[in-house]
């Protein structure tokens, strides 16, 4: 039997295709054969930047007597969960219902239906610390399946049963915002007020909780305790060793509840949503710092994880020379050859004088309040920076995921027209170009995942959810009337391949999708939004910016049938709690119109106001009058440039000074 993943686009899948284990991917093919041999399928997935998948490859996959038991008993599937979300979020239930836990990797055991039957996570090589060998869990579910056949398959309707879950329908309750107060009270009661974050170790940056928390401040409803909570966290974590000192870009968590010690892979997904909360943020209290990490991390992501098309890479290792965080990590001695007359300074700021804190090395942290010369800083980042270029770089997983690289275009778009960054806006328009001209199938439809010139797999829920905030956010920096267009074209998508017309939520997988056992649901906003919160999101913003009330039902469902949850649970909800913040209001459509609104688009870019849509044209763009319902009818005034301040289409008289904006949007508390 020949291992199949060598054909396959996913760093993740090739990583493995040397595996004397016959993987096959997850397709009708793989699913085909289990069922004509009547064999249980091993489905096991992780992703490219995992250590521990890394290490489990090692010791179980790379083992020809392993791999020989496998391959005579089982099916073995490879999934790659950045590319099939979906499967992962089926298979994941059913383990963390089947032991109370999951991560990475996932081994799940299947009928040849695909209906699981038993699972769990990391199995080492020989047994260790209570936990069986992988190949004692080999050998007991094969003996199973052929002892107990058909007891596993009579218990599989009530699996799929349990997996489907309840249908979720809208209460009859009556929506207040007062679920917005109770989850910031929660939020309160679990915040970690000396380091920040929320809980205790390990701890992952709450970019969705943060970016509810910061829209409260910003529109005048956060409380100041609130306020407090935002920077807190925001400060710690800057100056953790969770952030590159040295190159930028924030790592996937912390190991520890301080932000010191990293668990070193870096996503593309958390500093899209880092660097937006670290804008809004500044935009809000006016912290330098706060500035200067969101433009660090956004250059990063300009500088290491773009393709040549445009697109983002999806994440960079952990490991590098078989050691994690070894490409990021420093001696005192290496930094002292290396930064000459500044050591001592430097080594005092970056707490690499204490001693090492991590594999005999030092993990660059701001350790105290010491102020540095920012020149001296500066000196020695880029001096740090030129050396560690010439170390064994971590792996690179190159695909392009549809919605990872959307959140990325949020980010710039928003930050290059608040920063007044062109670069960053260019890279925002290049990116959503290459998603809408390459990423597509034969019938226009969007695809998830691009790598050598290749897309592929059906996008899902969320890929079209995230493309929809993106492609606003781009429209609102740009006045650019080809994004809005493209942003109600795929919101008509998610109505149409998404919808549960009998419960509350959109489904994550398309209509036309028919390879799982069932058809999930998500709707949990860590260590991304789900791909219903940005949705409801999107919607509601688009109902503002068309006047299209009806377009908002779905959103309003969704609050209905999570609104108790969310304000119990908030860090589980973050995005749907922002969304709820939006429907609440007061919303704010603003409409400039003129040769060149420039000066008043700037009132509105310059502090964060969640609370606002904006749109603009000049006087004589009749398609994006047609296109853009906010802009009918809005003319120049004595043909100059004009600002019209609106709540549910009805404006106020036009101002067509910066100054009577600003006095405009304070006074409608936007």
């Amino acid at each position: 039997m020949a291992n199949r993943l060598s054909t396959q686009t996913s760093p993740y899948l090739r990583q493995h295709q040397d595996n004397p284990v016959a993987w096959e991917p997850w397709d009708d093919e793989a699913l085909g054969r289990a069922r004509a041999e009547n064999k249980p399928l091993i489905v096991s997935i992780g992703y490219s930047s995992c250590h521990w998948c890394h290490v489990m490859e090692r010791e179980s996959f790379e083992d020809a007597e392993t791999a020989r038991y496998m391959n005579e008993h089982f099916v073995p599937i490879k999934v790659d969960r950045e590319e099939r979300p979906d499967v992962d979020s089926v298979y994941m239930q059913a383990v963390q219902g089947m032991t109370g836990q999951g991560g990475w990797p996932l081994n799940v055991f299947c009928d040849p239906e695909g209906v699981p039957f038993f699972g769990g996570t990391y199995f080492p090589p020989e047994p260790r610390q209570g936990m069986p060998s992988f190949r004692q869990v080999l050998e007991a579910v094969s003996q199973a399946w052929d002892t107990r056949r058909e007891e596993i398959l009579s218990a599989a309707p009530r699996t799929r049963q349990q997996l489907a879950g309840p249908q979720l329908k809208p209460s009859e309750e009556i929506l207040s915002p007062a679920v917005l107060d109770e989850a910031e009270r929660s939020l309160a009661a679990q915040f970690d007020r000396t380091y920040g974050g929320f809980g205790g170790a390990p701890k992952f940056p709450p970019s969705c909780a943060l970016e509810f928390l910061i829209a409260r401040v910003a529109s005048g409803q956060g409380s100041e305790q609130t306020a407090e909570m935002v920077a807190i966290t925001l400060e710690r974590m800057a100056k953790g060793g969770i952030y590159d000192q040295v190159g930028g870009g924030f790592a996937r968590y912390s190991v520890d509840g301080q932000w010191l010690v990293p668990h070193f892979e870096k996503m593309l997904y958390d500093n899209a949503l880092l660097a937006a909360c670290y804008l809004r943020a500044w935009q809000v209290n006016g912290t330098s710092l706060f500035r200067r990490i969101c433009e660090e991390t956004l250059d990063w992501a300009l500088r290491e994880m773009r393709g040549p098309e445009g697109g983002f890479y999806s994440a960079l290792d952990a490991d590098s020379e078989g050691e994690e965080g070894r490409f990021y990590i420093w001696t005192a001695d290496e930094l002292r050859d290396l930064l000459g007359d500044d050591a001592d300074r430097v080594l005092r700021y970056w707490g690499a004088d204490r001693g090492p804190n991590f594999e005999g090395r030092s993990i660059l942290h701001v350790a105290g309040d010491e102020d540095i010369d920012p020149e001296v800083l500066e000196r020695a980042r880029r001096t740090l920076y030129e050396a560690r270029s010439q170390r064994v770089w971590p792996g690179l997983d190159d695909k392009r995921l549809t919605a990872w690289n959307a959140l990325m275009i949020s980010a710039l778009a928003t930050a290059g027209a608040a920063l007044d960054r062109p670069d960053y806006t260019d890279a925002a328009r290049t990116c959503a170009g290459f998603i809408l001209e390459k990423m597509r199938d034969d019938q226009g439809r969007l695809l998830r995942t691009y790598k050598d010139g290749q897309a592929s797999i059906p996008a899902y829920l969320e890929d079209h959810a995230f493309m929809v905030e993106a492609l606003l956010a781009l429209y609102e920096a740009t006045f650019e009337t080809r994004w809005f267009s493209a942003a109600r074209h795929l919101a008509a998508e998610i109505s149409e391949r998404f919808s549960d017309p009998g419960g509350a939520g959109f489904f994550t997988t398309p209509s036309d999708q028919q390879d799982l056992i069932v058809r999930p649901k998500s709707f949990e906003d860590h260590p991304i939004p789900s791909g219903n919160s940005s949705a409801a999101m999107g919607l509601l913003r688009l109902a503002t910016f068309t006047g299209d009330a009806s377009a908002q039902q779905p959103a309003e469902d969704l609050f209905r049938a999570l609104h108790q949850a969310a304000a119990r649970h908030p860090q589980a909800f973050g995005r749907l709690l922002a969304a709820m913040h939006f429907y609440f209001g007061p919303r704010r459509e603003v409409a400039l119109v003129g040769e060149d609104p420039s000066a008043l688009a700037r009132v509105v870019r310059a502090r964060y106001r969640p609370l606002v849509v904006v749109a603009g044209a000049a006087p004589d763009d009749a398609e994006a009058q047609q296109a853009v319902p906010l802009l009918r009818d809005r003319t120049p005034v004595d043909g100059a440039p004009a600002a019209y301040v609106c709540e549910n289409f009805a404006c106020r008289l036009p101002v067509t000074e910066a100054e009577g904006l600003e006095r405009e949007l304070e006074s409608a508390g936007s």
